[in-house]
């Protein structure tokens, strides 16, 4: 089997979670037996040490022409091959020339395709005009015409089915994390880099980005800053224009000792991270399933999410504790953990197991070969129909 993972932007910090999860997926994949997996994306963020873990990936990377809106520098012929070679094609993400130009070619060589918006299908934030266009000029075309679909968590299913799309088409796949990531600890290192002594703190990781919610969480902070006085609220993540809001709102509210922007942490210094700290935070005001909540059970450190991030099953049912996209709610959820160690560590735990039950990147692989062999099923009978007729005549 031949797959063929399309993922515009693969940075390490731009990327984001579909990124990573096509990162890892693709890793993952080119484990298997009998699976050859090419990567297609522009050449953002790949470095050799990027690209060192996938070695066993085939990596066709275009020049990209701009950052902001991953234009590629396309030669139609490499498209056009890479979509020939392939017996399955995998677009992650939506909001891309680079899966307009590949879905357009699926469609001419009549290649099956599968779909993973991961959360995007949303028009939210900057450019949204153009958003608009291209899910008229395209993208609802794309959506709809795929042979099959995967969505993150069963609330991404009503936003599919608005495209047209058959949910009998539809298949929920989680995220995944390689576990062996995530067992690195080294508390004191981890606060002197973070630069909180050995005060308590809650962590935030995400891009300082409007739908990351980061404003809500210092929001939230401020409420219950003065009720736990030891804690500290770091904020790790690229600043995505939000750096000096946060900032002046931090000073503000006379919190600028005890909030700390950090800037994008990832290897080992994340691992510390999440093993140092009481408490991650998720504030989103939309996402399909948060990676980091993962990232965060393979540490068992209990989180506080928003009812946006698709996280029910896995915060509401025991791993940490949900609130409302607001800052009140999250003030709310924020004292009710922070007020409490033993239930803390209770709910980490109980976050760890359901992490470590099906959450690994070889689990989750199993189950887009499988789905992807669905798929290829009528081909390889219709094939394989061609030939026992050729041979008995």
């Amino acid at each position: 089997m031949r797959v063929l993972n399309v993922k515009a932007n693969m940075h390490p910090v731009w990327g984001g979670g579909t990124g990573e999860r096509t990162f890892q997926m693709s890793r993952a994949l080119a484990r298997v037996d009998g699976v050859e997996v090419t990567l297609l994306a522009l050449d953002l963020g790949l470095t050799p040490e990027r690209l060192q873990p996938l070695a066993g990936v085939e990596v066709i990377a275009l020049p990209c022409l701009s950052r902001r809106f991953q234009l590629p520098l396309v030669t139609p012929s490499r498209i056009e091959e890479a979509v020939r070679r392939a017996d399955v094609v995998h677009l992650m993400g939506h909001w891309t020339l680079l899966n307009a130009l590949v879905y357009r070619q699926a469609r001419r060589q009549g290649k099956p395709y599968v779909i993973c918006p991961a959360g995007t299908l949303v028009v939210f934030g900057r450019s949204r005009m153009l958003k608009w266009s291209y899910q008229t000029v395209v993208g609802k075309a794309m959506v709809r015409n795929a042979v099959r679909l995967i969505a993150i968590t069963a609330d991404e299913i009503p936003r599919l089915t608005t495209f047209g799309v058959d949910p009998t088409r539809i298949r929920i796949i989680p995220n995944g994390i390689q576990l062996a990531d995530y067992r690195f600890r080294d508390d004191a290192g981890a606060r002197r880099k973070l630069g909180v002594g050995d005060a308590p703190f809650v962590l935030f990781l995400g891009r300082l980005n409007p739908i990351k919610g980061p404003d809500l969480l210092l929001e939230a902070f401020a409420r219950v800053a003065d009720r736990f006085p030891r804690h500290h609220l770091v904020m790790a993540g690229q600043d995505e224009g939000m750096g000096g809001q946060l900032a002046e709102l931090s000073g503000r509210h006379g919190l600028e000792g005890r909030v700390h922007f950090v800037g994008f942490i990832g290897g080992r210094d994340k691992s510390a991270a999440f093993h140092a700290a009481d408490l991650l935070a998720i504030p989103s005001r939309h996402e399909a399933m948060s990676i980091v909540v993962l990232e965060s059970g393979a540490a068992a450190t209990p989180v506080v999410a928003t009812d946006r991030c698709g996280l029910d099953e896995v915060v509401g049912g025991g791993g940490g504790w949900l609130a409302p996209a607001t800052a009140e709610g999250l003030a709310r959820a924020l004292a009710e953990a922070l007020e409490d160690p033993r239930e803390r560590a209770a709910r980490g735990k109980k976050l760890f197991d359901f992490t470590h039950r099906g959450f690994s990147w070889d689990a989750i692989g199993s189950l887009h070969i499988e789905l992807f062999r669905q798929v290829l099923a009528p081909r390889t009978a219709e094939r394989e129909t061609r030939q026992r007729h050729k041979s008995g005549e």
